[in-house]
């Protein structure tokens, strides 16, 4: 259920995902059930485009129209037989918010008898397979995906499926619906699809269209996202004729409308939100009479779209009469216009504009200005420590790129007096390390005492027995040696001979000089003494007396030498 839930919010635009978090709380706070349903799901797991949201409630929308107003949404129609609300949610979000009903048709052509149903029954009145989806929002089945039909296989094998056999004589529009869906999604009609589709137009089931679905479909045409090909797909079927009498690809501004959708495509790769319907039925029906305009303005569902359309010329002219004023004398002034201005005014005025200074600062607006805004951040802020952390960085970043803009920051000089005010004092100093406790400061202590007074060579090792220091060498210096710990007694040996004990005494005994820099050692008064302990392994174990060696282990390598030495003298 997760995975379905995580799609869903990596597909949706922020403002998508806001207005979803919309309704959903305000469905909670009446207790009812929604689901996302519909085109939605559909194009969540096709991966194409998200036009609009739709939501189904088990309970009454029009309760919570309140709430969604106090929420920022605007309600652009309500249809109080089905229960429906057709918002726009903030973001120029288009969502319809329609309780879960069943229907049933009497006659080909009327309106169908609504009554609440579940959500399954829902699902069942719906068009095509691929359209009878829903996702859960409710918090003990959030991420549940309810698709009875198998409408997931469709997309995957890339079919349009009815629902039932008699889908097209119920609601001739999905003639209409289904071509259109062909020819976006460039899918085929299944073959038990393909058959009744060509029967209901032997049959002539178009005749039985109501004219608020003939609404509603051109109004689908003006959202698509190459409402060209569409147009040329619907009258290739023959139902751009139903749609109007005098409606044709002749009749159409062809390299407007292409124009106008190239530059769409420039505003949402800038992150620019618009609404390029209502500026597609003024390009798909600049050629026609305009007696037919008004009557296709007539039958359009929502009413806020249809005024959108009909003001866009004066919004239009009112943008290029600000960007030939005094405000607009500077590149900063126009960009603050043209950033400031509604994005379909925009969208049309690029299309249409006719004045050349006017198409100027459009191109720049979308072109070289944004070349100087990719120089941000500069080099300079990073020195001066400000950073997108700080909570005054967008401001100070926009006033940055303006007088980039105005050619006011050339030189790094006038970077660094701009900035300067604006620069953050710098950080304390970081506190010093907490004091170690117990053995471990001790050795630290103890080593770095160590390498303060490092010993030298000739400090460290001991005097070799019988050694005179080399002509010409440099004499150690005297130091103090350190006064051992306290050490056992040495065991003293009888010495057999007196000529022995003296050259054993002359042999052990170190060099003046040298004895001073070696340990204190005791003196070696009998000719067989054992050799004392290492001072660390005394350090490390102060309490223990060590244990003397062996008489023949210690006295055998120093004996037989000073041996050898008395009886040669005494010979």
């Amino acid at each position: 259920m997760a995975d379905y839930i995580y799609t869903m919010e990596i597909r949706l635009t922020p403002d998508q995902m806001k207005g979803v978090t919309l309704v959903q709380d305000a469905a909670r706070a009446h207790g009812f059930n929604v689901y996302l349903s519909g085109g939605a799901i559909r194009d969540i797991l096709t991966g194409f485009p998200i036009r609009d949201l739709d939501f189904s409630v088990q309970g009454n929308p029009l309760k919570m129209q309140k709430d969604l107003e106090r929420a920022g949404a605007r309600v652009d129609g309500v249809d109080e037989e089905s229960r429906e609300l057709h918002l726009i949610l903030p973001g120029n979000v288009r969502a319809e918010v329609s309780m879960t009903r069943a229907e049933t048709y009497d006659k080909p052509g009327k309106p169908p008898v609504v009554t609440p149903a579940t959500i399954n029954e829902d699902l069942r009145r719906r068009d095509f397979t691929v359209n009878a989806m829903a996702l859960s929002l409710n918090p003990g089945s959030r991420g549940l995906l309810l698709d009875p039909f198998n409408g997931s296989a469709d997309i995957e094998a890339k079919v349009i499926r009815i629902l039932h056999n008699y889908a097209f004589l119920e609601e001739p529009s999905r003639l209409i619906r289904a071509a259109r869906f062909c020819a976006r999604f460039h899918w085929e009609l299944e073959e038990r699809t393909r058959a009744r589709y060509e029967s209901a137009k032997e049959g002539d089931y178009i005749q039985y269209i109501r004219k608020e679905n003939i609404g509603y479909e051109i109004e689908q045409v003006a959202h698509e996202e190459d409402p060209l090909s569409i147009i040329k797909a619907l009258e290739r079927e023959g139902w751009l004729k139903v749609l109007d009498a005098n409606w044709a690809i002749a009749k159409i501004d062809t390299s407007g409308l292409q124009a106008l959708m190239k530059t769409r495509q420039t505003m949402l790769d800038f992150g620019i939100s618009v609404d390029a319907a209502p500026a597609v039925m003024h390009f798909a029906t600049s050629k026609l009479p305009p007696k037919d305009v008004s009557d296709i303005q007539r039958i359009l569902p929502h009413r806020e779209f249809v005024n959108a359309w009909k003001h866009l010329d004066d919004e239009a002219k009112e943008l290029a009469k600000k960007l030939q004023g005094k405000e607009a004398s500077t590149p900063s002034g126009a960009w603050k216009i043209l950033s400031e201005a509604k994005p379909e005014a925009l969208l049309y005025l690029e299309v249409t504009g006719k004045n050349k200074a006017v198409d100027e600062k459009i191109k720049s607006f979308f072109g070289k200005w944004r070349q100087v805004q990719q120089k941000l951040p500069l080099p300079e802020m990073a020195e001066m420590r400000i950073t997108p952390q700080l909570p005054e960085y967008p401001r100070i970043a926009h006033e940055a790129f303006l007088l980039l803009l105005d050619g006011k920051l050339r030189s790094h000089t006038e970077i660094v007096k701009f900035l300067e005010p604006h620069s953050p004092p710098p950080p304390p100093p970081p506190p010093p390390p907490p004091a170690r406790r117990g053995r471990g400061a001790k050795a630290e202590a103890k080593k770095v005492h160590q390498t303060a007074a490092p010993a030298t060579h000739a400090e460290q090792a001991p005097a070799v027995a019988g050694e005179k220091p080399k002509k010409g060498a440099p004499l150690p210096t005297k130091a103090a040696p350190e006064a051992p710990k306290a050490k056992p007694p040495a065991p003293q040996v009888k010495v057999e001979t007196k000529a022995a004990a003296k050259a054993e005494a002359k042999a052990v005994k170190p060099p003046a000089k040298a004895a001073a820099k070696a340990p204190a050692k005791p003196a070696l008064k009998q000719a067989k003494a054992p050799v004392k302990a290492p001072a660390k392994a005394v350090a490390k174990a102060p309490a223990k007396v060590a244990k003397p060696a062996p008489r023949k282990a210690v006295a055998k390598p120093v004996a037989k030498p000073l041996a050898k030495k008395a009886a040669k003298r005494g010979r």
